[in-house]
């Protein structure tokens, strides 16, 4: 009896392990049927690179190491930047825009609008070889916004009162609990005729355009793709497979494989979008518009 117990022990340690984990391993698999590799295909190395920039620009990590990382793999011969934004806060607009430069600098970009290409959006693309925009793109919107409400209204009328210390005339600019002073006013159109400044130059610069004629394709214009070509903001009107073409021309290479977006990468970027969505509309802060 205990030969047979000894013979068959290690089926048995099997099956109770299976059964005591049962639930473990079921979740492993599902994990697995979710995000193993589709084809062989997904299993041989990409030589081309899709990154995109979806949603409001507020937090950029992950796509700022998604262009270093295309910027130093040497399999990684041409990098195309899928764009559908509505812009976004200023750094990080600005953060994309000059990874792109630096990334232009090694192997070709292509920039191609599937949707909004404005604002914060806009500026991160004006580096690229060329940005190709989707007939039905809405482009431009070269403008800087900084908004604020007045609760005061509010506040009066369920007896709410602001208590505050501070150094510094300009210290509560900015402040919704009251309207905002003439010169509080002008200390902050400082700051934005500051970053539009910036802005326009940036895009008359990367995009060989008169900064003196910047009212033309600058003041917040708002843009059809075909009215955006024609004051210089974009390149040409295509579809994505114009704009994967035009990768595979710059990059010259014969047998593209284009990167696969991970799964589980694609529903957290659309978590991240909705939920930075809700955290604007309750913290804003300086955005290019």
């Amino acid at each position: 009896m205990e030969f047979i117990k000894k013979l068959f022990s290690p089926i048995t340690l099997t099956l109770g392990f299976i059964q005591n984990h049962f639930k473990a391993m079921l979740f492993v698999l599902i994990l697995f049927l979710l995000f193993a590799p589709n084809s062989e295909r997904d299993l041989k190395q990409n030589n081309l690179q899709q990154i995109s920039l979806v949603g409001p620009i507020m937090e950029v990590s992950e796509v700022l190491k998604q262009i270093e990382d295309a910027s130093t793999n040497t399999h990684v011969k041409g990098v195309l930047l899928n764009i559908d934004s509505p812009g976004g806060a200023v750094s990080p607009s600005v953060e994309i825009a000059y990874a792109i430069k630096r990334l232009k600098a090694i192997k070709p970009v292509v920039v191609y609008a599937s949707g909004t290409i404005a604002s914060g959006s806009y500026y991160a693309s004006i580096w690229a070889n060329e940005i190709i925009v989707n007939p039905g793109s809405m482009v431009g919107s070269i403008g800087v916004i900084m908004e604020g409400a007045d609760l005061s209204g509010i506040m009066d009328k369920f007896g709410v009162k602001m208590q505050t210390v501070q150094a510094g005339k300009y210290k509560k600019v900015g402040a919704m609990d009251r309207a905002w002073t003439e010169f509080e006013v002008n200390e902050l159109n400082k700051v934005i005729q500051g970053t539009y400044d910036m802005f326009t130059e940036d895009v008359a610069n990367a995009r060989g355009l008169d900064i003196k004629k910047r009212d033309l394709f600058a003041n917040a214009h708002i843009f059809t793709a075909a009215q955006a070509k024609e004051v210089g903001l974009v390149d040409s009107l295509g579809v994505s497979y114009d704009a994967k073409a035009k990768v595979i021309e710059l990059s010259e290479v014969t047998k593209p494989i284009w990167n696969e977006e991970d799964k589980f990468d694609k529903m957290m970027k659309k978590l991240t979008a909705t939920t930075v969505v809700t955290l604007h509309t309750y913290f804003p802060n300086l955005i290019l518009k």
